[in-house]
């Protein structure tokens, strides 16, 4: 990659006025030398045209008609000529430095596909509201059957491999950028960088406030398109959060004489209460926590590289005294085991190649299945235990030759 490879950013817009003038500044500030903009309007009627026209040769702009974001997204993906590409909505903006950190860790990993990285929340008026509280470092597993653990407006893709992906679904509304992280995380590799990027605007008429029901049926199709099935923790989560906002209203609206405010406010910790466990449950379903800490059985999703790879693992086996504490592990990769060892004490790495048939399929489902539960310590949280086997600090997809 060159030093400065050409970066193309595209902002998809309609009837944005009020915030299109601070994104746009966002990005033409970002003081990095080969960058192209372009935004894609969908033919809006509220002066955001005036605002583009007093840009002119800063960036370059269409107003058409389009059938919605994912397609204006496409089309100006699709006139751009960079070798990196993102988007940022039209109320949303980048921070200072996002490109040049994005480009950086491009280059120091040439084969990546998507890095992404930290946000904040804003307000209309722009003012922070606090850190986007759902990103993680990256993890296949969870983004498919947890949650969207991306924020989109932090991501930068290589564009080709985006376009060896197949760009937006133009027939997705809430969760396009889910389904194509999902799509890149099950072809490429993919590094968090711990950086504030960008930021994300939050207000009451955004899409995702306004979805409703809708909005959970597109994301139970993601879900069923990539999961292979629609109950899994990630639909609970999204139903319980509907439900936690939806049941209320709907009661009030359905019952005959209404619904009170104290009943209201009963339904509501009743719903609560529920989703308490419900998102218990989906926190703790991969089996691995936050901390590194393992179950009997974790789960892990990797990216089929289509060459030949290696399954690399590394964590550590605690040594509790008196007695140095003893576990045996199998590796079991798209359901057949490759390689059961049994663990010392202190830190561990097993590097388990790749055989033919497992480079043939779409992705790579690691469970690391352990004999022991050592301890039920060491955990943050109140109100729940849980049975640790030993802590994983790495579990990965890598090309053999780079060990």
């Amino acid at each position: 990659m060159d030093e400065h490879p050409l970066v193309s950013i595209v902002t998809p817009s309609l009837n944005q006025k009020e915030f299109l003038p601070a994104a746009i500044e966002s990005v033409l500030r970002q003081e990095y030398p080969r960058l192209e903009y372009l935004v894609v309007d969908g033919g809006s009627t509220d002066g955001s045209l005036e605002i583009l026209r007093s840009y002119e040769g800063r960036l370059r702009w269409i107003s058409e008609p389009d059938t919605g974001q994912a397609n204006a997204i496409n089309k100006g993906f699709r006139r751009c000529s960079g070798e990196i590409v993102a988007w940022i909505n039209s109320d949303d903006v980048l921070l200072k430095g996002a490109v040049e950190k994005a480009v950086k860790a491009f280059r120091r990993e040439p084969d990546l596909g998507m890095v992404y990285g930290d946000g904040y929340l804003i307000d209309e008026r722009g003012v922070v509201k606090r850190r986007f509280p759902y990103t993680e470092p990256p993890n296949l597993w969870r983004l498919v059957y947890y949650s969207d653990i991306i924020l989109q407006q932090a991501v930068f893709m290589r564009k080709s491999a985006l376009a060896e992906v197949g760009y937006l679904d133009e027939t997705l509304h809430w969760g396009l950028d889910w389904d194509l992280f999902i799509r890149l995380g099950k072809r490429y590799r993919v590094r968090y960088l711990p950086e504030y990027l960008a930021c994300l605007r939050e207000y009451g008429m955004t899409k995702t406030y306004t979805g409703g029901y809708r909005r959970l049926q597109e994301l139970g199709r993601v879900i069923r398109r990539h999961a292979g099935r629609l109950l899994t923790p990630s639909y609970l989560g999204y139903a319980v959060d509907y439900g936690l906002v939806q049941l209320p209203e709907m009661l009030r609206a359905r019952l005959p004489g209404g619904l009170g405010e104290p009943a209201a406010r009963a339904v509501r910790r009743m719903v609560s209460a529920v989703a308490d466990l419900v998102w218990w449950y989906v926190e703790d379903c991969q089996g691995w926590y936050p901390d590194g800490g393992a179950g009997r059985k974790a789960r892990f999703l990797l990216p089929n590289l289509r060459r030949p790879a290696q399954i690399v693992i590394e964590g550590r086996l605690p040594q509790y005294s008196p007695e140095p504490a003893r576990q045996s592990l199998t590796v079991v990769a798209n359901g057949r085991p490759l390689v059961k060892v049994n663990l010392p004490p202190g830190p561990f790495r097993l590097v388990a190649p790749a055989p033919a048939w497992l480079t043939e399929a779409e992705v790579v489902r690691v469970d690391l299945v352990a004999e022991e539960c050592i301890s039920e310590r060491h955990y943050a949280a109140v109100l729940r235990a849980r049975r640790i086997s030993y802590f994983v600090d790495r579990v990965e997809m890598a090309p053999l030759e780079m060990g």
